[in-house]
């Protein structure tokens, strides 16, 4: 287990003592060492090896044992002893907005509520009302949440899946006799939200490598094993899903590549494809009038159909067959096309980490620029910066400048957009910044039309240089407000405001079909890790996914420009 997946245990253990109703000082002692974890710089297996582990934060001699028993044997015992005591459901039930461990215990213990549709019942029953520390307006928030829940389902996140998904294939591929091994499914194609992992494998001989699969670290359960298929439920990361693990001789393989990705409808789509050239396309081959099209990989597959290269991030059937056709496919950005970002914090506001470790950070990365973007006074949960407080910081941002070479920090701010479309500071202070991103933090429950006035205000406001994390929403925790985001994009479009990719992987806000949108109507993106955190700057992975699902080129992403280019268009921009 990685640092992460640690810390993801931790982190659960801490919830599941809350649902038992151990003191808060213990269940605390987890939740902190889990963030202590996530937050060291250092390699957890390093710190296990020269015995340091006691020098990160809030990890005494018991939590040392139980750090090393994860990373050696990929489970914690205390850990699945604790899980067969809390039924499962209550755990499901703490992804209700507003459920927390505590007012999940009360449910259990005074209603017997222990499953989302026991919940249910009892919320359309009145009786939760009568719960003390609950009322008629937590039933309601409840209910109102319960299709949000149904919607999302088993669902994880991307980040989550990939750890789990990255580590079995990882796996998969060290199995004697193994050719070629491929993550497939919705994970291939870097959906934002996964339901299962897909693994797909090349061999000879199928027996070692489904021996080795259904005896991995963290396997819950084997629900299946077989010759060409087999099936397991497994944790890491704090996620738990279904894998398949589908083995198929080295001639299939692209065929099985490409039908194992999906989706659905590009798959339909392609088939029928093939059988306009007399052709028949399955998991297996495409053949047809007695001959087989043999492939070495699935661009032998898409130029056997007249097509260019689908990438996996484009197969959702939306204009992709006919671009590929017409050879019109975007050249899709890439990691390395990033040159800085702007959307991150310091400890200056509810950051982690100093400018200057930042600033290290950011340069290991290959960043020739990082923007700060703490928050604005109005958030006073995250320290938000006075104005004296903004000027200090400038100060020590320009005296730090001064110590780099081809290497940039830009001064921004994240600053509120306050209910009415106002922002949280005088122009005169604005004014002093390189760039302005605008985010809305509070008064969720207003109507669309209130919204959407409000972010307009704010997007045409001419100092703002971009919009952060327009919806508000957390996947598979809290829907974004409502509002009409195509308004504002048409907005952003005409005052030539940009729109962030909100690269953290509890946002992905914009999503990709809105990053097509925008990308019709010329709205510059800029891709933002909201890192608080140097170790969250690598967060902007997930929003290159994003760009790239929403067909983004270099070109259509602000920050892939050179620092001087940069420079030179935000300046322009705030003196327009």
């Amino acid at each position: 287990m990685d640092k992460y997946q640690v810390a993801a245990v931790l982190d659960e253990i801490g919830t599941l003592l809350e649902l038992q109703g151990e003191n808060s000082f213990r269940c605390n002692a987890y939740h902190n060492a889990a963030r202590s974890l996530e937050q060291t710089e250092e390699s957890l297996a390093d710190l296990i090896k020269q015995d340091r582990l006691g020098e990160i934060r809030g990890i005494g001699d018991a939590m040392k044992e139980k750090i090393t028993t994860l990373v050696g044997d990929g489970r914690l015992p205390y850990h699945e002893e604790l899980k067969k005591k809390i039924p499962p459901g209550l755990l499901q039930m703490l992804r209700l907005p507003g459920l927390g461990p505590k007012k999940a215990k009360a449910l259990y213990d005074h209603l017997g509520v222990q499953s989302i549709d026991e919940l249910r019942a009892a919320c359309e029953q009145g009786k939760v009302a009568g719960l003390k520390g609950f009322g008629a307006k937590s039933q309601q928030k409840i209910l109102e949440g319960l299709p949000f829940f149904e919607q999302a389902g088993q669902r994880v996140r991307l980040d989550q899946a990939l750890t789990i998904g990255e580590s079995l294939l990882a796996a998969v591929r060290a199995a004697p006799g193994v050719i070629r091994a491929e993550l497939c499914g919705s994970a291939r194609r870097r959906k934002e939200t996964i339901a299962d992992i897909d693994l797909l494998v090349s061999a000879k001989d199928s027996g070692p490598v489904m021996d080795l699969f259904v005896t991995l670290p963290g396997v819950n359960q084997v629900i299946g094993r077989g010759d060409t298929k087999s099936t397991i439920l497994v944790s890491a990361g704090g996620a738990t899903l279904n894998a398949d693990l589908r083995v198929v001789t080295d001639e299939q393989f692209p065929f099985a590549l490409h039908y194992f990705t999906g989706s659905k409808d590009h798959n339909i789509a392609i088939r029928a494809r093939a059988q306009s050239y007399g052709l028949k396309l399955n998991e297996y081959e495409l053949a047809g009038d007695g001959r087989k099209v043999k492939c070495k990989d699935e661009a032998d597959l898409f130029r056997a159909l007249d097509l260019d290269y689908i990438p996996p991030e484009l197969r959702e059937m939306t204009g992709e067959i006919q671009a590929a056709a017409e050879h019109r496919l975007p050249t899709l950005i890439e990691i390395d096309d990033l040159t800085g970002t702007f959307h991150c914090h310091t400890d200056w506001s509810d950051g982690k980490n100093t400018l200057a470790e930042m600033a290290g950070a950011a340069r290991a990365l290959g960043f020739k620029y990082l923007g700060i973007a703490d928050h604005s006074p109005s958030l006073t949960i995250a320290n938000g910066l006075s104005p004296e407080r903004v000027r200090r910081q400038h100060e020590e941002i320009d005296a730090l400048n001064k110590t780099f070479k081809g290497f940039r920090l830009f001064k921004g701010i994240e600053c509120d957009i306050l209910a009415d479309g106002r922002l949280d500071y005088e122009d005169t202070v604005l004014a002093t910044f390189d760039y302005v991103v605008a985010s809305v933090h509070s008064h969720f429950g207003q109507t669309q039309e209130e919204m959407t006035a409000r972010i307009l205000r704010a997007v045409s406001h001419p100092l703002v240089t971009m919009l952060g994390h327009a919806t508000g929403r957390l996947l598979l925790r809290r829907e974004g407000y409502k509002v009409d985001l195509d308004a504002v994009l048409q907005a952003a479009a005409k005052q030539g405001t940009m729109v962030e990719i909100n690269a953290h992987p509890q946002r992905l806000d914009i999503d990709w079909i809105h990053c097509k949108r925008a990308k019709a109507l010329g709205v510059k993106i800029v891709i933002n890790p909201d890192a608080h955190s140097t170790h969250e700057l690598e967060l902007v992975r997930y929003g290159i996914d994003v760009a790239r699902r929403g067909w983004l080129e270099k070109k259509d992403v602000f920050n892939t420009q050179s620092p001087a280019q940069v420079a030179k268009a935000l300046n322009a921009a705030k003196h327009a």
